[in-house]
């Protein structure tokens, strides 16, 4: 099928409904004539996700500059995910690794874990990527300059790192296990789609990385949930495609939940295309249920994802705490509903 971006966004196609998610044991496993018959759980009380504070979270990484793989802001960030997560109380675990891009450069990387509840048995993994493009290929003039990733990787680890400061802060915390993976070198792939004998086109290596050496070898969660590009003004997020392959009811259980928290202007209920992102080896290679939540431009094929993606202008003024506290408070109530066993 043609690409449309490197992230292999193919032609919109209907999906059909659950195809393989019921053979990773999630939630919904009733009929659609049973659950239609069923009340839906109430929402239970959660805690309040603070987008003032995620704004904050998304500043402070911006503010070290582009975080590209091997460079000097990349690694002050990267001690700053560490020693936050473990200010906030998180098991904090540094998986160093080295890999080859698809230009051949050789990267010093490293996937950060933080675990909340580290001996809860039932365990909800969420993830982003934190570095940041070397280059902006889509710029119409300064194709060679890193990409601050305002957007594109440091609002999906603010919206993270909220939610790891909120559970910890909780009086009450949810009896549940959750796993934070912010995974590196995700964004130093090929921006020609035709590079067809490159696997994933060169993205994903840190999340490819981890999902061939969990930093648990026995490591498993019930599901997951990657944010990817989750800050900008007016996001839309559809039903991204390998996720509704791979995990259906996990899709359907966090629009659900958004829809009834409010924001079903930001998550929409169409079906989108299929993106290779970092829940693709995390679903084929670790085998555990994870969907994308990423911000597409589902009726402009024109522009794929937002206006400033992998350009120079990828930057702090274009991220709104409103998506923030959308994604956020999203995250927050799956979490809640599901250490109450009462999923959507």
């Amino acid at each position: 099928m043609p690409f449309l971006s490197n992230r292999l966004f193919f032609k919109r196609l209907p999906i059909l409904v659950a195809i393989i998610a019921g053979a990773y044991g999630c939630n919904s496993n009733t009929s659609s004539e049973q659950t239609a018959e069923q009340a839906p759980a109430a929402l239970v009380k959660s805690a309040d996700f603070n987008a003032d504070s995620a704004l904050q979270f998304v500043q402070k990484q911006v503010d070290f500059g582009a975080r590209v793989p091997n460079s000097a802001p990349h690694k002050a960030c990267g001690d700053y995910l560490v020693a936050t997560l473990k200010k906030y109380g998180w098991e904090a675990t540094e998986q160093p690794f080295n890999a080859t891009t698809y230009d051949g450069t050789k990267l010093n990387a490293r996937n950060i874990i933080g675990s909340f509840n580290p001996k809860a048995s039932k365990r909800i993994l969420l993830a982003a990527h934190w570095d940041s493009r070397p280059f902006s290929d889509q710029d119409s003039l300064v194709k060679n300059k890193p990409v601050l990733a305002a957007n594109d990787g440091a609002s999906g680890v603010g919206v993270l790192l909220e939610v790891a400061r909120v559970l910890s802060k909780e009086a009450q915390k949810p009896d549940i296990g959750v796993d934070i993976i912010f995974f590196d070198a995700e964004d130093w792939g090929s921006s020609d789609s035709g590079d067809n004998g490159i696997e994933y086109s060169g993205f994903c290596l840190g999340s490819k990385h981890w999902a061939a050496n969990k930093h648990n070898p026995g490591y498993t969660a019930y599901f997951g949930v990657l944010l990817d590009m989750v800050g900008a003004k007016g996001a839309t997020f559809f039903k991204e495609g390998y996720s509704m392959q791979m995990a259906g009811d996990v899709v359907r259980q966090v629009w659900t939940t958004a829809s009834r928290l409010g924001y079903s202007n930001y998550f929409i209920d169409e079906a989108g295309g299929a993106i290779t992102d970092d829940h693709v080896p995390v679903n084929k290679v670790a085998r555990i249920p994870m969907i994308d939540i990423i911000h597409t431009n589902q009726h402009n094929l024109s522009k794929t994802f937002f206006d400033q993606w992998h350009t120079s202008h990828d930057t702090m003024e274009n991220i709104d705490p409103k998506t923030l506290k959308a994604v956020g408070q999203t995250l927050i109530q799956v979490l809640y509903q599901e250490a109450q066993d009462q999923p959507l």
